[in-house]
């Protein structure tokens, strides 16, 4: 399958979604929205990634890449791709859908339980995923439920932690099961988060090797079924 996906910033690269999508076979391209490259048409790809991002879907005057991101995602979605959101990408596929995304009564950082919900429970991209889970979080920002949009998971801190579109074929996912230990230690390299009821400290986050282990796991099961030919 040709697989393409999109970078918003230089520290935040596919995680461990890169390395399984070259042991299966799959010709990946990617687009440095944030270095000024343009992405392709949807004709160029059979499946689209939308990765997370420090910045926020509406900052368009400090982000001009985020309007033809936008255009291609439309495109994507109109010509009946598969499209994989996560986190900003979950919020960029929720906007494109015609729902609000607004920023969240809590920022969410560190390792916190996710819920699903019954219908999260009966999708069979999340059949591996137990009921209740702790998944890595990095966001302040939310989305609303697009309409016509399956709610699959949810948090105490933000009741949309992700959602299927048109069967799966559309999949966000608010949380960051692709992380590595790796990619979190150099995450907090450029920033360290402020304290609050949410927000766990870097120290604290960078110990849970299982947790990372755990949801590099979850995020294989869910590529494995996402992808399937």
């Amino acid at each position: 399958m040709r697989i393409h996906w999109l970078q918003h910033a230089d520290f935040e690269d596919l995680g461990c979604i890169g390395p399984w999508l070259a042991a299966h076979g799959h010709a990946v391209s990617g687009t440095r929205l944030y270095a000024g490259e343009r992405p392709p048409p949807a004709a160029n790809f059979d499946a689209l990634v939308v990765m997370g991002g420090p910045m926020n879907i509406y900052e368009h005057e400090k982000y001009p890449w985020l309007v033809p991101e936008k255009a291609l995602i439309r495109a994507a979605l109109d010509t009946g791709k598969r499209v994989l959101g996560i986190c900003l990408g979950a919020q960029l596929l929720a906007d494109v859908l015609g729902a609000p995304v607004t920023r969240n009564p809590e920022s969410e950082i560190g390792w916190f339980p996710v819920d699903l919900s019954a219908a999260g429970r009966a999708c069979a991209l999340l059949a591996d995923l137990p009921e209740r889970f702790t998944a890595f979080h990095w966001h302040g920002d939310t989305f609303a439920l697009p309409a016509g949009a399956t709610p699959l998971a949810f948090s105490a801190a933000c009741p949309q932690q992700a959602f299927a579109v048109d069967g799966g074929r559309v999949l966000g996912l608010q949380f960051h099961l692709e992380v590595t230990q790796a990619n979190a230690q150099i995450w907090f390299e450029h920033e360290r988060p402020e304290p609050a009821p949410y927000v766990q400290t870097p120290e604290h986050i960078l110990a849970q090797t299982t947790c990372f282990d755990d949801n590099n796991r979850f995020m294989r099961s869910i590529l494995a079924r996402f992808f399937a030919e």
